[in-house]
């Protein structure tokens, strides 16, 4: 029994082996060889049990007997009794004279020449509900395994079953990566990386320069970062721009929209499924987890996350792992979480809608997005840029430019819906004037939008602006005057202003245009 005390060390060893994943391979060949340090044997081979569960096929085996007479080898479950029953009661079997002699013989009856009554033993390997094999001991030593022998090989083969549990993560984590690096590629090229980082270093803002030198500074490290800001300020920019200066640039950039799934399916998107979770499970998924792994995952509107979700997510954060729903089986990920809101998440805290650890965890480097209204001198170039963009776009329209009048009436605006209304203006005026240039008539339709770009809140300094429907009149006087009064067919004026025949015969009726 001292004896047995003095592999304590060795199953230490094992337990490293078992927290560090590997390659299943590697995983198979350094236990066999570190099991004989421990238990003796002149044969340790390693079965997996088939996705049938009738059969158990060799994966490794280790030993003065481990040579091509026991390649490929197979057990049939249906023989062998005993090796049911330790699969069943989960319990290492010593194999005793009787168990040879009886019907079901010798697992390698026919195989080895093994001698009657040799030392033998069956050792399960499982994992929460999960079965995965067994490993076979065997010695020419006509002797069976000690009691203390047996408990040994009892606590070795759950550590093994750890082990080999790992590396399938391992490997199952590695091959979801290679699934998304070339999607990710393509996707970090077109809204992250270093475009969204040249377009915030490239502000005139003094507030975005200071906040991309923060953003730089945070890029550097692997903690969580909080985004706050209206809707529609660039928080997804902001966080594609971290993504791109971190050293994570060639890792996936994952996003889930917290508030656009419904709170039943919330906790599946981030940390996926196995078959038969529930209704309409049919086969396991990977979650946003496993899919960012070893990049970036941005979770906007994190304020919606539900409340009884909150504390599993606090647990990634802090260890990096998580159960699948419906699997007791924990999967490890290297994630860096980038969070993003437009709520006050410390009102939320303290209304007890949000957890105030999870808070902290992510509050620990929190950067705050100004809105559009707060620094106006990025509106022109980001209307700039955008029309460029269109114009790059082709279709045959493009390109524009944008007159004074224009720019003074968009820099003056209060933008509620701040870039991402601004987006929306640009892309209507270029349907309403399909080249040349951009004037304050199209800069929105009538009645179009829940507030559309008049002469309204420009600044008292500036030139006073013709009404809307003098601005109309001027445009579609041109228009005739270009068209030579044609309005239906090629070169007419519904083809030059990109409008209806009939919606543009209305608003010339409207106006007493003929």
């Amino acid at each position: 029994m001292g004896e047995l005390l003095d592999y304590s060390k060795d199953l230490g060893r094992l337990a490293e082996l078992a927290a560090q994943p590997q390659s299943i391979d590697d995983v198979l060949s350094s236990a066999l060889a570190s099991l004989r340090r421990i238990i003796h044997y002149d044969l340790a081979a390693i079965y997996e049990l088939s996705d049938d569960q009738r059969t158990l096929q060799l994966r490794a085996a280790h030993g003065p007997l481990a040579d091509e007479r026991i390649a490929g080898h197979r057990l049939e479950l249906a023989r062998f009794a005993t090796i049911r029953r330790a699969l069943e009661t989960r319990r290492p079997i010593p194999l005793e004279a009787h168990h040879h002699r009886s019907d079901e013989g010798d697992p390698y009856d026919g195989v080895l020449d093994l001698p009657a009554g040799h030392s033998c033993m069956v050792v399960p390997l499982f994992a929460g509900r999960r079965d995965i094999g067994l490993i076979t001991l065997d010695r020419t030593t006509c002797a069976t395994y000690e009691p203390e022998v047996v408990e040994l090989a009892s606590v070795y083969g759950q550590i093994v079953s750890l082990a080999l549990l790992f590396a399938e993560q391992a490997e199952l984590l590695d091959r979801y990566r290679r699934q998304v690096s070339e999607h990710n590629r393509l996707l970090v090229a077109e809204r992250g990386g270093e475009l969204a980082g040249r377009r915030i270093e490239q502000s005139r803002s003094p507030a975005m320069r200071e906040l991309s030198r923060l953003a730089r500074q945070v890029a550097a490290s692997d903690m969580p970062v909080l985004l706050s800001g209206e809707t529609g300020s660039g928080k997804e920019v902001l966080a594609a721009a971290i993504h791109g200066w971190s050293a994570r640039a060639q890792r996936p950039l994952v996003t889930l929209n917290c508030a656009a799934i419904p709170e039943s399916l919330v906790e599946s998107e981030l940390f996926g499924h196995v078959a038969g979770a529930f209704s309409g499970a049919t086969r396991d998924r990977p979650g946003r987890f496993v899919t960012a792994n070893g990049g970036t995952l941005l979770l906007d509107e994190i304020g919606d996350t539900p409340l009884s979700l909150q504390s599993k997510l606090l647990r990634v954060l802090q260890e990096g792992s998580f159960e699948p729903v419906g699997s007791d089986r924990t999967v490890r990920v290297d994630v860096r979480v980038i969070a993003a809101t437009h709520r006050d998440l410390a009102a939320a805290v303290a209304a007890g809608r949000f957890r105030e650890d999870l808070y902290y965890r992510l509050a620990v480097f929190p950067l705050r997005v100004p809105p559009l209204r707060e620094r106006r001198e990025d509106i022109a170039p980001i209307a700039q840029s955008l029309l460029d963009e269109a114009t790059r776009r082709g279709g045959g329209r493009g390109p524009w430019t944008l007159t004074a009048a224009a720019l003074a009436a968009l820099e003056a605006q209060p933008w509620p819906g701040n870039v991402r209304q601004l987006i929306n203006v640009i892309e209507r005026a270029t349907i309403l004037q399909p080249r040349g240039e951009i004037d304050v008539a199209h800069l929105a339709l009538e009645g179009g939008g829940p507030r559309a770009l008049l002469s309204a809140g420009v600044e008292a300094s500036a030139p006073a602006l013709p009404s809307y429907r003098e601005n109309e009149a001027r445009y579609l006087r041109d228009l005739l005057s270009r068209s030579g009064g044609k309005i239906y067919g090629e070169g007419g004026a519904a083809e030059l202003s990109g409008l209806k025949p009939t919606t543009l015969q209305s608003k010339l009726k409207k106006l007493g245009l003929k």
